[in-house]
Parts: structure tokens; C-alpha cells; sequence
């Protein structure tokens, strides 16, 4: 990896489409995300430091930490850094297929189509699996089994990782598939789980699935993990409207078109990337300064 942890915080944007688009869903997490960047800046954040000495000496043990390949900081970062890459790719390659019955959208409609949900059903389930295998790089463990991932969840996740998981939820589940999102993965799961193995994240990801049966593996993962992404549309009362509204104050769509909406987020934002380096900052920084 040619990008150090001080170089990838240092270019995270202060205000994009991404920004705008966690801003809007701070209000599923009770946790409120803060959009902290900067390689210095975090170190103060995580550990309230302000000392210019103690910063260098926190940051410099970072820096060692990262670059340990015992360490599996760079490990995480390319597995956040890779489900937006693939997912940037599948918007860009995706055929037009609905376009005939949304006219009255702007120009560049033409080129987003919205995948078909058996595609959105699956990417949502990898996308479960590359933050499991994340999660566990990133804390020196096993890959771990998918119960464990979620008690590790349920107590452990909060700021950028717990506002990874809402947008996952609205963005990857609510917008594109609707409220019944876990119902329709779930069936689809039953159907069609055979096709998990083409689908390009996958492809990037696959052979990090520590089983003989991968598919089961990650079908396991969601049913695992159904119960707690429905206690949060619960809990909050989500729905697909609810969820545009919020973040209708930076894109005008029609309220009808929100599978536009989610193609649309989809290219155009790498939520993964950025709350992933986050996450591994905390983690890095929290760390270096223990050590220290």
C-alpha cells in the first residue's frame, strides 16, 4: 500500500457528496459521527492531546504501528478501500434499463441504472463480510465467525463505524430495495445464492472467506446480522421516504425514483473508504498512544 495513515487522513474531504450524505443519516445513530480529518487533528480528537511534542511523538508511533505488516491496520484500510472501488465500477459499467419509463429526470440520468436487486442483495451481503474481515484485521484476530462479529457490533462500534453501518442499511438496503429490503436478501439469498460466487466483490473478497462453504458463509452473515440492521429501522423508524427526506436538501430526485437515488450514491460517494480510515485511525492512534 503506497499511502501512508497520515497521507490518506490528511486528503479526507471536509465537505463532499459523502460528507453531506453522512451528515444527513447522523440522526439514525445515537452515536453522532464527526467528520474529524487531518493526520494531527485526529490524534488530538482521539486522545486530547494538544501538545505539539506529544502530538509528533503519538504520531510517529503511528506511522511505525501502520507500517508494521504484523499489523493488519493496512489490511483493513484495502478492504474499505476495495468494496467502494468495486462498487464505483458496477455503477460506471452498469447497462441502462429503466431509463425509458423515468423521463422527467436531469441529463445525467441517462447514465445511471440502478442494479437489479438480485446484484443490490448480494453486494449488500459482501459488504457485511468485507466489514467482518475488516473489523477483525483490524483488532489482530481470526477472521471471526459471524455471531461473534455481532456481539463485537453490538459493543464495540460507534462514531465512524456505527455511521458505516447505518448508511449501509439505508443506502444499500432501504433506498434500492425498499422497506421489506431484508425480506426481499433473504428470499433472494434462498433462490439465488448459487450466483453469490460471480458477483464482482466477490471476486475482490472471496478468497479471504474463511470456509469450504463461502456462499453459506455469507449467507450466514446476514441472516446473522438481519436482526440488528431490523432493530435499527425499528428503533428509528426508518423508511425508504424518511431517509430521502434527509437527504433530499443535496440531490433533487422525485420521491418516486429512490433506486435512481441509491445508483446515484453509489457512484458518487465512497462512504466505505472514508469512515474506514477513521475507523483505523481511532484504532492506530488510540494505540501509538498507549504505547507511548
Amino acid at each position: 500500500m503506497n499511502e501512508s495513515i497520515r497521507e490518506l487522513l490528511d486528503r479526507l474531504p471536509k465537505d463532499n457528496l459523502t460528507v453531506k450524505m453522512l451528515n444527513a443519516l447522523n440522526f439514525v445513530t445515537p452515536d453522532k459521527w464527526e467528520n474529524v480529518i487531518g493526520f494531527n487533528q485526529t490524534i488530538t480528537a482521539v486522545t486530547g492531546e494538544t501538545d505539539a511534542n506529544a502530538i509528533l511523538a503519538i504520531g510517529n508511533k503511528a506511522l511505525e504501528l501502520y507500517n508494521d505488516p504484523k499489523n493488519g491496520y493496512q489490511g483493513a484500510i484495502w478492504y474499505y478501500q476495495t468494496v467502494d472501488k468495486v462498487d464505483d465500477a458496477l455503477g460506471k459499467a452498469a447497462m441502462v434499463n429503466k431509463i425509458g419509463e423515468k423521463i422527467g429526470f436531469l441529463g445525467f440520468l441517462k447514465n445511471l441504472t440502478p442494479k437489479a436487486d438480485t446484484t443490490q442483495s448480494f453486494d449488500l451481503c459482501l459488504k457485511l463480510v468485507a466489514e467482518l474481515i475488516a473489523y477483525s484485521k483490524l483488532n489482530g484476530l481470526p477472521i471471526l465467525k459471524p455471531g461473534q462479529f455481532l456481539s463485537e457490533l453490538k459493543e464495540n462500534y460507534t462514531g465512524p463505524s456505527l455511521i458505516r453501518m447505518a448508511a449501509l442499511v439505508c443506502v444499500d438496503g432501504l433506498l434500492p430495495l425498499g422497506p421489506d429490503f431484508l425480506q426481499k436478501i433473504h428470499s433472494t439469498l434462498e433462490q439465488k445464492g448459487d450466483r453469490l460466487e460471480s458477483a464482482a466483490l466477490y471476486g475482490a473478497i472471496g478468497n479471504a472467506i474463511p470456509a469450504d462453504d463461502k456462499v453459506g458463509f455469507i449467507t450466514n452473515t446476514f441472516e446473522t446480522m438481519s436482526g440488528w440492521m431490523g432493530n435499527l429501522v425499528t428503533s428509528v423508524g426508518l423508511t425508504p421516504q424518511k431517509v430521502y427526506k434527509n437527504i433530499g436538501g443535496f440531490i433533487e430526485f422525485s420521491d418516486d425514483s429512490l433506486d435512481f437515488v441509491a445508483a446515484f450514491l453509489d457512484q458518487s460517494t465512497d462512504y466505505y473508504k472514508h469512515t474506514g480510515t477513521q475507523t483505523v485511525a481511532r484504532k492506530l492512534i488510540a494505540q501509538a498512544a498507549q504505547e507511548i
